[in-house]
């Protein structure tokens, strides 16, 4: 494989790699993910288009997102064996191409799925033999099959998704320029988008087909530049890196949803059914901090996503006993929480395992605040609360004192029974992250309710009339001042991870693997190799020291990552950046690159975990696509926000010579530019999208 700054390109081809080569050449545009397979494979290949927000159920399995019929599907007859093939990805116009040489012939293609029509694939073909295109309505699927087909013909494939009678129209139309060669238009509506999708689809594939390749592939090029000149690092002196910065960018926003604030970007993005297509809090801790900072418009609907979910968060909390709202682990269309209580197999008995992913990280809730708060302070936009944020962040803050003890003898709330980031380690007390978050969570509840009521007192008046929040606000107040968050050892510096974290049997990370009996098993749950020992999954108290910066000292902080470091398995991709941005902060840089180019390359390498116990979960990692871009911003360049502005800490690694890109503070774009001699912070005129 070879990268050279906006491309990435594999020579020859590999069979084994089919599936990874689908990850990594994918395409999309927030309504739908394309993955990179070639046009003559199916479902025996994993070939795939991911519908955002549309979801089926097959009885007895797990709920998934529907994989649409494959209007992409080309054949040529007689070709024979694969002699060599090129595959291309063009990221800054976010266009794949093919050439591959067989013993009888050649293929050449380009596709790209437009980022100026949420509807519309456009693919270019030529065939030395003679090419037979249609729709492949037999579609790879995880836990399916999804739908039923209703209306078939040469160029439109109507199917309806089994549990909600959902349609999903596929159209197309082709304009043969020879019998080798032909431009090809695919459409996908759904019932939700229109009332008529096989029309509306229709409509749409032919009227790109008037239009031409080169208009519609000019408008997708247009909008691609805009996202570009909004969100693009400049990295000098390390080629590797900024190749892999780049595209982690690209991969993250293929899945934006610069279309609706109805749906969000899933913890697999949109490269297949894995974790069912659901949204975690990756989103929140992980991605919405990028687009906050460089495309507000779309951190305001991965926002408002959680508003329009919230009476499935308020289902939950019920479910479980309590009052307000209780965010799904991971969530769908509606706020249902897909995650089961048996979401692991053991791989030894075979039989499901107890996990408490879905009823005890109740962190989620917080994280969601935790977003909200942030993209208010640096974008100023305080109409999202009225649009419905301030409901959001008041139910949450009803749900934690609903959740919460008071233990008289120690004349404290604590908030026992959680699950913390650190997945290892199940039902544990005073988890220091999740109590640290509960007290931001309640904080920012009584701010935008006090700045609601004296700002916007109508919609404080309908909020209160809706959901009557003003008797509980004493009580958040004393909840947030008497709640108790771990401090660090005075002696040591430490923070304690939870109660008991210090007692449990303190074994390095080679010990641990070497009682592992199989590659597959799990290292949390009842029984796993970690949940005894002071061995964690992914960042804790790192990440939450992160968050809360200005709370603790560096000499903590640096106290921390060396004590946490070595006990980290980094069991989930969501990990390296947190340990990369604060290696960076207390002069580390070394190790902040080691992290920096781990999340970089997640989805290049393919090295991350594909099996927990028996499960798959393969896919895309847009958390770790967000964290390479935090890592770079926020780690080596240093940028920190506050009430005053933005202000720079740059701690470059070796070789790097300067880093370049623009942010949106406050509705102004400011142009950053850092060396190891200088850092610049400038006010420019206009938006960076503009």
């Amino acid at each position: 494989m070879t990268k050279q700054d906006w491309q990435y390109r594999v020579d020859g081809f590999a069979a084994d790699e089919i599936a990874l080569n689908g990850n990594r050449f994918m395409l999309g545009n927030g309504y739908m993910g394309l993955r990179g397979t070639l046009e003559e494979f199916g479902k025996d290949q994993l070939a795939g288009c991911m519908l955002n927000g549309v979801y089926d159920q097959v009885p007895g399995k797990w709920r998934e997102p529907v994989n649409a019929p494959n209007g992409l599907f080309t054949t040529v007859d007689g070709l024979g064996a694969i002699t060599s093939h090129e595959q291309l990805l063009d990221l800054r116009r976010a266009r794949m191409s093919r050439k591959t040489r067989y013993e009888n012939g050649a293929v050449e293609s380009e596709r790209f799925v437009s980022q100026a029509d949420m509807h519309l694939i456009a693919m270019r073909y030529s065939a030395t033999g003679v090419p037979k295109t249609g729709i492949d309505a037999d579609v790879w699927d995880i836990n399916g099959p999804h739908f039923q087909i209703r209306q078939r013909s040469e160029d439109t494939v109507v199917v309806e998704t089994n549990e909600l009678g959902i349609a999903v129209a596929v159209a197309t139309a082709t304009d043969w320029i020879d019998e080798h060669s032909f431009y090809k238009y695919i459409a996908i509506y759904t019932s939700l988008d229109n009332e008529d999708p096989q029309a509306a689809a229709r409509a749409c594939a032919e009227r790109a087909k008037a239009a031409g390749y080169q208009a519609v592939g000019a408008e997708h090029d247009a909008c691609w530049e805009r996202i570009w000149r909004r969100s693009d690092v400049v990295i000098e002196g390390d080629p590797e890196a900024q190749f892999a910065l780049r595209y982690s960018l690209y991969q993250l926003h293929l899945a934006a949803p610069r279309h609706s604030d109805r749906v969000s970007i899933p913890a697999r993005a949109l490269s297949g059914q894995v974790y069912k297509g659901a949204v975690f809090w990756d989103t929140e801790m992980f991605m919405t901090p990028v687009f906050t900072l460089t495309e507000p418009a779309v951190a305001r609907n991965l926002i408002l996503y959680r508003y329009h979910t919230l009476e499935g968060a308020r289902e939950k909390a019920a479910e479980y006993g309590y009052r307000g709202a209780f965010f799904a682990w991971e969530g769908q269309e509606r706020g249902n929480d897909a995650c089961t209580h048996f979401n692991v197999t053991d791989v030894f008995t075979g039989r499901p395992m107890r996990t408490y992913f879905r009823d005890k990280q109740i962190h989620i809730s917080a994280d969601i605040v935790y977003a909200i708060k942030q993209y208010y302070m640096q974008t100023g936009d305080f109409s999202v609360f009225a649009d419905g944020a301030a409901e959001v962040v008041a139910e949450c803050a009803r749900f934690f004192y609903s959740y919460a003890y008071y233990k008289r003898d120690k004349q404290r709330f604590e908030l026992l029974d959680v699950t913390g980031p650190d997945e290892y380690h199940e039902r544990v007390a005073n988890n220091a992250y999740t109590n640290r978050m509960v007290k931001a969570a309640l904080d920012t509840a009584l701010e935008v309710l006090d700045l609601l009521k004296a700002n916007q007192p109508d919609a404080y008046a309908a909020l209160e009339q809706k959901i009557s929040v003003e008797a509980e606000l004493d009580l958040w107040r004393e909840m947030s001042a008497e709640l108790y968050v771990p401090q660090p050892d005075p002696a040591t510096g430490l923070i304690e991870q939870f109660d008991g974290y210090m007692k449990l049997e303190d074994c390095s990370l080679a010990e641990l693997k070497e009682r592992v009996l199989d590659p597959n098993e799990y290292f949390g749950g009842g029984n796993g190799l970690a949940t005894t020992t002071k061995i964690l999954k992914q960042a804790d108290v790192v990440l939450m020291m992160n968050l809360f910066k200005d709370e603790y000292s560096k000499a903590v902080k640096a106290a921390n990552w060396e004590y946490y470091e070595p006990r980290t398995e980094h069991g989930s991709s969501l990990s390296a950046c947190a340990y990369a941005m604060m290696a960076a902060e207390i002069g580390k840089p070394d190790w902040a690159y080691t992290y920096f180019m781990k999340t970089a390359t997640v989805d290049l390498t393919g090295k991350s975990k594909q099996y927990v116990g028996t499960l798959y979960i393969g896919g895309t990692h847009p958390a770790a696509n967000g964290g390479a871009w935090l890592s770079a911003v926020f780690g080596f360049a240093g940028l920190r926000i506050g009430e005053q502005g933005l202000r720079l800490e740059p701690s470059l690694p070796a070789g790097w010579t300067r880093m370049a890109f623009n942010v949106e503070f406050r509705g102004e774009t400011y142009a950053i530019d850092v060396t190891p001699d200088q850092a610049r912070i400038q006010k420019i005129s206009g938006k960076t999208g503009e």
